[in-house]
């Protein structure tokens, strides 16, 4: 009787260990992206601050590098590339979608800023 409840525990504690999700891991990555002004960086980091699975981004203008901060259970970065994407925007290796960088304002496209101040 005591071998039985013995090996009945540890089958329900081996069970339990084994159904178990690894802990959500939170990754940090750098997105090199086509954005030009501060319109583009509130473009994005509102579109993304509020994705389910990003923790936090935000955008550099000058150097166009987006850190974004996500959990990879909830959203790959794949996703998040191709967010971007959907909004007008290159993503590292994936560029930006065409219908949508053809609705941008004239100075988020590359080299607007520099129309802008001399018109």
């Amino acid at each position: 009787m005591k071998n039985s409840l013995l090996m009945l525990a540890l089958l329900f504690v081996s069970s339990f260990a084994f159904s178990q999700k690894p802990a959500a891991k939170t990754e940090t990555v750098v997105i090199m992206t086509s954005a030009e002004c501060d319109e583009c960086k509130e473009r994005i980091e509102g579109a993304l601050n509020y994705t389910k699975g990003v923790k936090f981004a935000e955008l550099d203008v000058p150097s166009r590098k987006l850190t974004v901060k996500f959990k990879n259970d909830v959203i790959s970065l794949a996703e998040i590339k191709k967010q971007i994407s959907a909004l007008g925007y290159n993503a590292d290796e994936v560029l930006a979608d065409p219908v949508a960088f053809e609705k941008l304002p004239a100075c988020c496209k590359p080299g607007g800023m520099e129309h802008i101040q001399h018109d």
